[in-house]
């Protein structure tokens, strides 16, 4: 027994972090295929067993020498009821670090005594009977070996974990009992939001302790008939049985969304990231273990759409949903050559003056459903590289288009996050530019604090880059997201936009009122231009006149136009059209503009 006392240190000490969570899955799954057929042969008696002392794994042997009582998720007691449940406190005690013990074990008449060592083994225990332990004739290297594969049959490397494939099992054993007369399972998928963030600033060993602390609030966050798992990088699972549903789901559901909100404390540093859970019921979503996977996943979809840190339950309806995306995300492909994809521009206007350029706003006339809003299809081709050569044709036909303007007014164009990802932003721009014919400082690329926050080095690099050809740079949004200052001192933005939110109630809002002030303030004080969108009504634009705003964006002014409407609309510019809009702001009540049309969004 010196030995495995050993080996059960050598097993529980303490883990080096590793170069990266995907590391260590690739060396797992490197040892699990010699598990599986180490397992099926080894003469040993061995057996495994989570926090609530339910068998997850075993040898062959086990199976043959107790037969019928082997069924995943036994109890440790109906394998063994000769150890009693009054040991329960002692065994607990190993499974959270303790030294190993050892149990005797009934015998029938002339057989020789037998024993059993109990051990830790991650999440829970490890037992391994012993007639002939000393007696095996293995070297230390080999019984090292032989215990790390039987810990990593069940288990993941980095978190301590059930693991993928033992989930597999567990899920199947689980929806294989539930029938009418026994209260469903369910399954709860778990992603951590903003994970790839914590990965891509502190560096994979800060990513990898994330992990070890979010697996150890998920446990935290277990009761009775509810067991872990870890999927994949950092998405988990949670099975449940045994419980009334579906407000046990939700409970939990809420329990482990309050833990992961929690910062985690990494090297001193507050690390913020949160999870989004989709639940699953069976047999009411599905029977089998791949439909049941699915609809959680669905379900999880569901809630990172709803604006994450939060759960959903999976329905019929989400279902349809995801098809039409589907099927969306087929016709996109297409929409390019097609000649879907069009234009429409809205006006850019400087009080007391004139226009003096336009906003190009991206469109999708889809032949069956018809005009399908940027918000919806945009998210789809940044998720499918599409995002690079829509960008591309945007910017080259808001740039066509504007050399057929006077050449005061410009042109401004909305980037995604996704086409900074390419690495070839920088020579695209100056490409078209060189092509069309038209001066740099008439084209401004908006972009969003997103930019900022993936990358950033690169990113005020490139920026940095299209600066100096002369582009004007604009900060979109800008109060909604992160809104560092650090951004304003690092980069020469040519132009602040307030976004609609702040401009909404700002007639009635005094909140409102003092954050667009300060930003209005904040960026005059800084030599920056600042353009509100987003203005619906006359005491909105009579407001921001008066704390002396830049340029006014919206309805009220004008709504987004086709190529030919743009070019009457410059021709009534700057007399007729301004003096309509100045006899709207002069009035002492306001009333909504008559123009109608909604205000779009561009390619971000």
């Amino acid at each position: 027994m010196r030995i495995l006392h050993r080996l059960w240190r050598w097993l529980l000490r303490p883990k080096a972090s590793s170069a990266g969570a995907k590391r260590e899955e690739l060396s797992s799954a490197a040892s699990e295929a010699r598990l599986a057929d180490f397992l099926e042969n080894t003469t040993d008696i061995v057996s495994f067993y989570d926090r609530d002392f339910r068998l997850t794994h075993y040898g062959s042997k086990l199976k043959t020498t107790y037969g019928h009582a082997i069924v995943p998720g036994a109890t440790l007691w109906e394998i063994y009821p000769s150890l009693g449940t009054e040991l329960i406190d002692e065994f607990d005690r190993v499974r959270r670090g303790g030294s190993p013990m050892h149990v005797e074990l009934r015998r029938s008449r002339g057989e020789a005594p037998r024993s059993a060592l109990v051990f830790g083994a991650a999440n829970g225990i490890g037992i391994i009977e012993s007639a002939e332990l000393e007696y095996r004739g293995r070297t230390l290297s080999e019984e090292q070996e032989h215990i790390v594969l039987l810990h990593q049959a069940t288990h993941d490397v980095l978190t301590g974990l059930q693991n993928r494939r033992r989930f597999s099992d567990r899920l199947q054993q689980t929806l294989s009992s539930v029938d009418g007369s026994r209260e469903p399972s369910a399954l709860l998928q778990i992603d951590l939001d903003d994970f790839k963030a914590v990965n891509d600033t502190l560096g994979h060993g800060a990513g990898d302790t994330l992990l070890q602390l979010a697996a150890n609030r998920i446990l935290d966050a277990l009761q009775e008939g509810e067991s872990a798992y870890r999927l994949a990088g950092d998405e988990f699972a949670v099975i449940q049985s045994g419980k009334t549903q579906p407000a046990e789901a939700e409970r939990l559901a809420a329990s482990l969304i309050d833990a992961l909100k929690t910062p985690f404390v990494i090297n001193d540093i507050p690390v913020f990231v949160g999870a989004s859970i989709g639940i699953a019921f069976g047999p009411e979503h599905a029977t089998e273990c791949e439909q049941l996977m699915k609809a959680s996943d669905i379900a999880l979809y569901a809630a990172k759409t709803d604006g994450r840190g939060c759960a959903r339950t999976f329905n019929r309806s989400m279902l349809l949903l995801l098809e039409q995306r589907e099927n969306l995300r087929r016709s996109l492909r297409m929409a390019l050559e097609r000649g879907e994809l069009f234009l429409e521009y809205q006006p850019l206007v400087r009080p007391p003056s004139s226009v003096v350029g336009f906003e190009a706003l991206l469109r999708w006339r889809h032949p069956e459903v018809g005009i399908i809003p940027p918000g919806v299809f945009i998210p789809i081709a940044e998720t499918d590289g599409l995002m690079d050569e829509i960008g591309r044709w945007v910017i080259e036909q808001a740039c066509r288009q504007a050399t057929t303007w006077p050449s005061s007014l410009t042109v401004a164009v909305n980037l995604s996050p996704a086409q900074f990802l390419s690495g070839s932003l920088t020579d695209t721009v100056a490409q078209i530019i060189d092509a069309v014919g038209i001066r740099a400082d008439r084209l401004e690329l908006e972009i969003t604090e997103t930019v900022l926050l993936e990358q950033t080095i690169d990113n005020i690099d490139i920026l940095n880059t299209l600066n100096v050809l002369g582009i004007r740079i604009s900060l979109d949004d800008f109060g909604t997201y992160y809104s560092s200052l650090s951004y304003l001192k690092n980069f020469p933005f040519d132009t602040l936009k307030i976004d609609r939110y702040f401009i909404r109630d700002l007639e009635t809002d005094r909140k409102s009122q003092t954050i667009a002030r300060s930003i209005i303030g904040l960026a005059h004080g800084l030599g920056i231009s600042v353009t509100a969108e987003g203005v619906e009504t006359p005491g909105q634009a009579r407001w921001l006149i008066k704390e002396n705003c830049d340029c006014l964006q919206g309805n009220f002014l004008g709504r987004p136009l086709g190529a030919e409407a743009t070019h009457d609309f410059i021709r009534r510019s700057p007399l007729e059209g301004y003096g309509q809009w100045e006899e709207e702001i002069g009035r002492s009540s306001g009333r909504p503009s008559s123009v109608g049309g909604t205000e779009g969004s561009g390619a971000r």
